[in-house]
């Protein structure tokens, strides 16, 4: 698959029973995080140091979120990416929790929590999208995509670099 076709996943949310599937799969903290909207401690997720070329897809759906090569140190403790895979795969809430006024980010295909995007990032696009690691999966370039829902290409097709 070529990053040049990344309009063409499906966005239709999973069924009921899909996201009950989905979710049986997931571990307490995934759980969560993805489904309760909570954070993972800083410093801790397995993807903080990963430099890989590859895609950053959604833990409960499948959905490419983050391409490896926009990830950068943001030194705040989480894997944090300077933009989307594809603006149209995130969806943006303001969250007010905890006294502040923030931009929560979920999966626009599930509804999985994964995570704030902020505007101190840096270039080029000057935001930083700070995201917990147990919120995503990763695939390298040579790898097929996931195909949780089923749903066929682009999904599960080889990443090529």
């Amino acid at each position: 698959m070529d990053q040049a076709d990344t309009a063409t996943f499906d966005l239709e949310p999973p069924t009921p029973e899909q996201l009950e599937d989905l979710s049986a799969d997931l571990d307490g903290d995934e759980k969560r995080v993805l489904l309760q909207h909570g954070t993972e401690a800083p410093f801790c997720g397995v993807f903080l140091d990963e430099k890989r070329d590859g895609v950053y897809t959604c833990r409960l759906c499948g959905l490419p979120l983050f391409v490896g090569g926009t990830k950068f140190e943001s030194g705040t403790g989480w894997p944090s990416f300077t933009q989307p895979f594809v603006e149209e795969h995130l969806q943006y809430i303001r969250d007010t929790s905890y006294g502040m006024v923030r931009t929560e980010i979920v999966c626009a295909r599930c509804g999985g929590h994964q995570g704030h995007v902020f505007d101190d990032g840096p270039p080029p696009t000057g935001q930083r999208y700070c995201i917990n690691s147990v919120s995503l999966a990763f695939t390298p370039v040579g790898e097929a995509l996931p195909d949780k829902l089923g749903r066929g290409a682009p999904e599960g097709e080889v990443l090529e670099g």
